[in-house]
């Protein structure tokens, strides 16, 4: 499992959130919510990158979903400990793997249930769970058991073929994998290999692909660059339409 140099590169993205924070069973969460009616027995959970919710880019995606009415919770991953957008600076030093130690999968995944929990106490039902970079390996441990009904993952880190043989084996949630044209982490090879391996998956499965971007290209893209620009938006296009189809 590994990194590679886009998962800590990137460009702010300019704008003002419009979510606010909740502590949801003692888990810092940034909510976003529908201006018009939603169906409330539903929820979309955001898993974000390593940057956390500290990057403003993040924010700014999870008030597109409530936008397009889904109530959206993104917890707050590595207690406040994201790696800071000064990682897209010329000349930063940061270590990735030094960071990782301190913020495992099965660590993370833990603050994810604890707010699934609570969300199931106040009546959430059904749940879809979007994961980026990082994310995305949250996004399978939770469909390996079925805690969610869809899942989406968005230039993945931290999988391996032997999950994908997992989560056609174990998983009732449709997937939807959007991918890039230069993507250290999912290579064409990969790409192959996971469209073989859920050819027949029953719940569903769709790959998207898009030409002339990096991974990290649908949170962290340089917007200024037209092809970055339809990449992401086609990508979030995708996703909602994913959700909408397949979140009953």
């Amino acid at each position: 499992m590994s990194f590679c140099k886009n998962c800590t590169s990137g460009v702010r993205h300019e704008g003002t959130p419009e979510g606010t924070y909740e502590k949801i069973n003692g888990i810092k969460t940034y909510v976003a919510t529908p201006k018009t009616d939603y169906p409330k027995d539903k929820a979309i959970l955001y898993l974000t990158d390593v940057f956390g919710l500290e990057l403003n880019n993040n924010r700014l995606v999870i008030d597109d979903f409530a936008r397009n009415g889904f109530k959206v919770y993104a917890p707050d991953l590595f207690e406040g400990d994201a790696v800071n957008e000064t990682a897209f600076d010329p000349g930063s030093d940061f270590d990735l793997y030094k960071w990782l130690p301190n913020h495992t999968a099965e660590h993370t995944g833990k603050r994810v249930r604890a707010v699934i929990e609570e969300l199931k106490s106040k009546g959430i039902t059904v749940f879809g769970a979007t994961g980026y970079c990082y994310g995305a390996r949250l996004v399978f441990d939770l469909a390996f058991e079925n805690i969610i009904r869809v899942a989406v993952i968005t230039h993945p880190s931290l999988l391996t073929t032997e999950d994908l043989d997992i989560y056609v084996k174990k998983s009732k949630a449709p997937l939807l994998l959007n991918s890039c044209e230069h993507d250290e982490l999912f290579p064409p090879a990969l790409a192959l290999t996971t469209d073989e391996k859920f050819s027949n998956f029953e719940p569903g499965y769709k790959r998207t692909y898009w030409e002339g971007v990096h991974h990290g290209f649908a949170t962290r893209g340089d917007l200024k660059n037209p092809v970055v620009t339809a990449a992401k938006e086609g990508a979030f296009k995708a996703i909602v339409e994913w959700f909408i189809n397949h979140m009953q």
